[in-house]
């Protein structure tokens, strides 16, 4: 698939044949949303041009024209439609997995053996695309990619061909990041989490900081959207991480950078309104609290990346001070002070709250009985669930707690939520924990974050290992990732799934390609491993 096109790319090559032989090629459409399904419908445009080996076909009005080129062919019309085509994964997820697809007719062309040819599929006219020139190009722009990878091994250079699918066009002049496919548009703490890995580990620093610069322009009661809508609607700003995660992605530009012009510039003034609108609260009952710590929530409402929902049943709810929140919010506050000396500004508001938030976070969030961390507070009330989230004190740039505590959370973490395909979002010694993401929509998001393995939590968790345990902990990784290579080669090939079961095998479920998974192990293996 040819980068930055609405155009596929099908290469053949007859590798043995007894003598000439005529391929058949007959191309089915759908025409529709990818959230969607097609039945027959009678009022389909049948019509069709041919002419220099190129199909054109225009099915539905206010809907692109698809072209399609197949090399020394001919085109015999055949219009019909093929009822009650079954997709097994729709059906096992509860949802409606029988399509109805057209047909305009059917290609013939006739090959040899040691025939090459590319049938190019696109939403623009393929007689000005010479298909070979075009896989050619793509070829050597990846190969140009993977040239510029400190690691040169197969592991490396997968992950980063896979971190590439991620970045795409937001309008004419600007960048984002598509959460998964096939079915996540872009998503402002999937964007923030996944940058590192994305675009500065693998040195495409022009792009992260056009990802900054687009999402700065839609900030508002000093929040970024936690998600744009598919088609048309306004930007949702029901989140209360992402404007966090966006601190957190901006230092790492930063660090890597030093690209103070376009801090003290761009970022910082839009940064200083972000805090003073948290300090006197924005939507969802974001506010600091008078012990220096970020409340948020409101009944009904999900803010963090445990967001599941069904109806008015909240899945995971965590409305007060969750323990991740608090763990950006002060590491926001501790960037904040290096921004304001980069601006030759007075840094006191930022050093002395940060240091309030530090010492209540200590005193309420510690977990005597177990030395961890709560997952929630509010007011008198402690969620001491084990849970993943307690994982971003030590991850997060700025230290929180001591090596005691530390330790203690590492142990539990890999005791009690660590596979070798990520980490489970709740402990299987809870009640509520569900190993097995399957069945109906009510039934897998009420195991979305119930125990569901999550695969991008192993950022975190190498991050805090390495921290934590060091060179030997280093070396613990490397053997992890060795194992987990192999996912590589199911699920979707070449990239890294969402979720997966939380019992073995592990199977995978979700997308099949997850920006945040694959930037995260990839974060760490270039940056941290090597």
């Amino acid at each position: 698939m040819p980068h930055g096109e609405n155009t596929t790319i099908i290469r053949y090559e007859v590798k043995e044949a007894a003598g000439e032989f005529t391929l058949k090629l007959k191309p089915f459409v759908s025409f529709r949303d990818y959230h969607s399904i097609k039945k027959h419908d009678d009022g389909i445009n049948p019509t069709f041009s041919f002419k220099d080996n190129q199909l054109k076909v225009s099915p539905y009005f206010n809907m692109p024209e698809l072209y399609i080129q197949v090399p020394h062919s001919i085109f015999i019309p055949q219009p019909d439609w093929y009822n009650g085509y079954v997709y097994q994964g729709e059906v096992d997820r509860g949802m409606d997995g029988h399509e109805d697809l057209f047909t305009h007719g059917e290609f013939f062309s006739r090959l040899n053996k040691g025939d090459v040819f590319s049938v190019v599929v696109s939403t623009q006219d393929t007689l000005k695309k010479d298909p070979e020139k075009l896989y050619k190009s793509e070829i050597k722009r990846r190969e140009a990619l993977i040239s510029k990878l400190k690691v040169k091994d197969e592991f490396a250079s997968t992950l980063a061909l896979a971190a590439d699918q991620f970045v795409v066009k937001r309008g004419s002049d600007q960048k984002t990041v598509l959460a998964g496919y096939h079915w996540f548009s872009d998503w402002g703490r999937d964007t923030m989490i996944a940058l590192p890995g994305l675009c500065l580990s693998t040195e495409r620093y022009d792009e992260a900081k056009q990802i900054l610069r687009a999402f700065s322009k839609y900030i508002s009661e000093g929040m970024i959207p936690n998600r744009f809508p598919d088609v048309g609607e306004e930007p949702e700003y029901n989140t209360v991480d992402a404007t966090l995660w966006y601190f957190i992605a901006s230092y790492q530009y930063f660090k890597r950078t030093d690209d103070k012009e376009f801090i003290v510039k761009e970022l910082f003034p839009l940064f200083v309104d972000i805090i003073e609108w948290h300090f006197k609260g924005t939507r969802f009952g974001i506010k600091v609290d008078t012990d220096g710590l970020l409340s948020a929530g409101e009944t009904g409402s999900q803010l963090t990346w445990m967001d599941a929902k069904v109806g008015d049943w909240v899945v995971t709810p965590r409305e007060g001070k969750p323990v991740e929140i608090n763990a950006l919010w002060y590491n926001s506050l501790m960037i904040m002070q290096e921004y304001a000396k980069l601006a030759g500004k007075d840094d006191k508001f930022y050093k002395e709250k940060a240091a309030l938030a530090l010492k209540s976070f200590n005193k309420e969030f510690l977990n005597d009985i177990s030395g961890t961390l709560y997952d929630v507070v509010r007011g008198l009330y402690k969620d001491s669930s084990a849970r993943p989230n307690q994982v971003f004190v030590l991850s997060l740039p700025f230290e929180m707690v001591n090596k005691k505590i530390g330790k203690a959370i590492l142990k539990e973490v890999e005791e009690l939520l660590l596979t070798p395909v990520g980490l489970r979002s709740l402990s299987p010694k809870n009640y509520h924990y569900k190993g097995y993401y399957a069945g109906d929509w009510v039934a897998r998001d009420g195991a979305y974050h119930q125990g569901t393995v999550w695969s991008w939590l192993l950022g975190p968790y190498m991050t805090a290992k390495i921290k934590i345990d060091g060179e030997s902990g280093k070396e613990q990784i490397r053997k992890f990732l060795k194992t987990f290579e192999q996912h590589l080669k199911e699920g979707g090939i070449g990239t890294v799934s969402e979720i997966f079961d939380g019992e073995a095998p592990f199977y995978p479920k979700g997308c099949i390609a997850q920006a945040w998974g694959v930037s995260e192990i990839l974060r760490v293996y270039l940056d941290e491993l090597n």
